[in-house]
């Protein structure tokens, strides 16, 4: 029997790496596995130098300690699936772990997007009301922040996977990544998929669609804001506090939308291709966020610089 209900039994699932080159897996996984090595370090030298340092203990930081949280949570999410199948050829995949898969890197991703959205409206306020920042950003404001923001992701993607698990696949399906996808999900299956596709699409808005949004207009305020101080070097100083944000933006929209670019015009664009944007999707911006805080932020350099000295001078 080609097709049955998965509730009853329970279907195939295959990942797929880089087609036609299985036989230079274990070369290719040594830069997978570099960057998540880098990635994860990285995200763990943020959070100790945060920890650690009194004078970091600033709304800004506590945002970035969420972005550094949240990339260690996507990193270590996609990580077992993807030297399973670089290093062993283990593509197949439970659907139940499929599903957990799924979910974990969604909330991750809608998580991602919305601390990037709370630290644009840091860095307004910092702008905007720097005498009253500290007083209007206080501690129990953030950690309602990061409770609305982790809830709103568990919440929206919580009803996908049972969703999917209504749904009807064939015996074996092969995915078109080394990880799952909800997108990627909604392909396999053979019964109708339209409840499951509209309420992915209403996820998509609610979520990453608004952030967007809201980024772009904070980003307005910001502007604006900037341009009404009299002096050119606080105007410049003001507008460097946002650089590394704006980075960290990019780096978590470019791979996104190129992506979804791939997937919707790129039906005759080789499958590594497809596999390769995926990969940059989920893996630069763990990678570049601690990187780009680290070098562009100068509190955070001097820090790191100043434990690394103390550590050599042991």
């Amino acid at each position: 029997m080609s097709v049955f209900n998965s509730s009853a039994l329970y279907p195939r699932f295959l990942l797929t790496g880089f087609s036609g080159m299985e036989n230079r897996y274990g070369l290719i996984s040594l830069p997978i596995l570099l960057i998540y090595a880098t990635s994860i370090a990285g995200n763990i030298t943020i959070l100790f130098i945060i920890r650690t340092e009194s004078s970091l203990h600033q709304p800004m930081y506590y945002f970035l300690s969420m972005l550094a949280l949240t990339d260690l949570g996507l990193s270590t999410t996609t990580l077992p699936t993807m030297l399973s199948v670089f290093w062993f050829h283990a593509r197949e995949i439970p659907f139940n772990v499929c599903l957990v898969q799924m979910y974990f890197i969604h909330v991750f991703s809608i998580i991602e997007s919305a601390v990037l959205l709370a630290m644009a409206f840091d860095r307004f306020v910092a702008i905007r009301e720097p005498l009253r920042y500290v007083s209007i950003l206080t501690n129990g404001v953030i950690i309602g922040i990061g409770v609305t923001i982790t809830g709103r992701a568990v919440a929206l993607v919580f009803p996908a996977s049972f969703l999917l698990k209504r749904l009807q696949y064939r015996a074996v399906n092969v995915l078109s990544y080394p990880f799952c996808l909800h997108q990627d999900l909604i392909k396999m299956t053979v019964s109708s998929r339209r409840v499951s596709s509209i309420y992915g699409l209403i996820v998509v808005i609610c979520s990453m669609g608004l952030d967007s949004v809201l980024l772009l207009l904070s980003y307005l305020l910001i502007l604006g804001t900037v341009l009404r101080i009299a002096s050119k070097a606080e105007r410049v100083n003001a507008l460097n506090t946002c650089i590394s944000h704006i980075c960290a933006v990019f780096t978590f929209y470019i791979p996104m939308i190129g992506l979804s670019m791939v997937r919707r015009y790129g039906q005759n664009v080789s499958p590594i291709i497809h596999v390769l944007m995926a990969d940059v999707y989920l893996l630069v911006p763990p990678l570049m966020n601690p990187i780009v805080y680290s070098v562009k932020t100068k509190q955070i350099h001097d820090r790191i610089l100043k434990k690394f000295k103390k550590h050599q001078l042991r």
